[in-house]
């Protein structure tokens, strides 16, 4: 082997493949600065910079808020069906291959049982990255099935929403998951356990104008979009503009549609807290 090629061989070898490549800076969307990944990260997703609150995957979450082991995943085989054969740009079946891919998951919902500083709750946790955390079927089922289980322990339910509402490719069936659980969820009162509710961003549709906004407590995280259409369909619908920010957490706060907004990294004490002070 002549020296070019030893010299070819070394560097090759020294070079991460694609897939094992990390990408270790990452840039703030609200103020646009340029930090270190593993920065952010040791700040619970937020920029140190400005405060603004990344969007999270399920593994993360749970990271920050179940105590260390006690998570235990509940209804992990549903998967939804293609009842109406549905195909817009591409088939419903191939769109939920896609999302299974992605996520390694088969709904855009994880539920369980966790506990919290030592507080044993349900919780339910919707991930954007599986067709934009739309509601189906299988979502509703879920969340169902989480009441159930609440009433059976005695313990509270904490739903995570970010999502961008019901999904089309279910039609009714989707829409039929907002009545749905917002029955149990009045099933869940009727055994005087709390609900609380966290919005994250974002939080759309037929999510916000159900179950989302149903809580005991209504908690959101700083800057999270929560609302039912989109601005632009609203202002065209209205015929005038709105104000800046007005589907906004803060502005949902000052205006009473919202009990707190909660900073993440304070969220698992905030939660435990409440969990204790309405469960007795």
């Amino acid at each position: 082997m002549n020296l070019l090629d030893l010299f070819n061989k070394t560097f090759e070898s020294k070079q991460p493949v694609k897939s094992e490549a990390s990408s270790h800076w990452i840039k703030c969307k609200s103020c646009h600065s340029t930090m270190y990944y593993k920065e952010v990260e040791n700040q619970s997703y937020v920029c140190p910079k400005c405060g603004f609150h990344l969007r999270i995957g399920v593994k993360e979450r749970l990271e920050l808020l179940a105590d260390e082991g006690t998570f235990v995943e509940h209804d992990a085989s549903l998967e939804p069906v293609d009842p109406l054969e549905f195909v817009d740009k591409k088939p419903y079946k191939k769109r939920i291959e896609e999302g299974f891919a992605k996520t390694g998951r088969k709904s855009s919902v994880v539920s369980g049982s966790c506990k919290m500083n030592g507080v044993s709750a349900q919780i339910v946790i919707f991930d954007f990255s599986f067709m934009g955390g739309s509601l189906g079927s299988v979502e509703g089922e879920k969340i169902v099935r989480a009441v159930d289980r609440a009433i059976e322990n005695k313990e509270g339910l904490i739903i995570f929403s970010a999502s961008g509402g019901a999904r089309m490719q279910e039609s009714t069936f989707s829409l039929l998951q907002m009545s749905k659980t917002s029955a149990a969820l009045a099933k869940l009162a009727h055994y005087n356990l709390p609900y609380i509710s966290v919005l994250t961003d974002p939080t759309m549709g037929g999510v916000s104008a159900s179950f989302a906004t149903l809580g005991d407590i209504i908690i959101a995280e700083p800057g999270a979009l929560i609302g039912f259409a989109g601005q632009r369909v609203i202002e065209q619908t209205i015929g005038s503009e709105l104000p800046d920010g007005f589907q906004r957490a803060e502005f949902l706060l000052e205006k009473g549609s919202i009990d707190m907004i909660v900073n993440r990294n304070e969220l698992k004490k905030t939660l435990a807290d409440l969990l204790v002070l309405l469960n007795g």
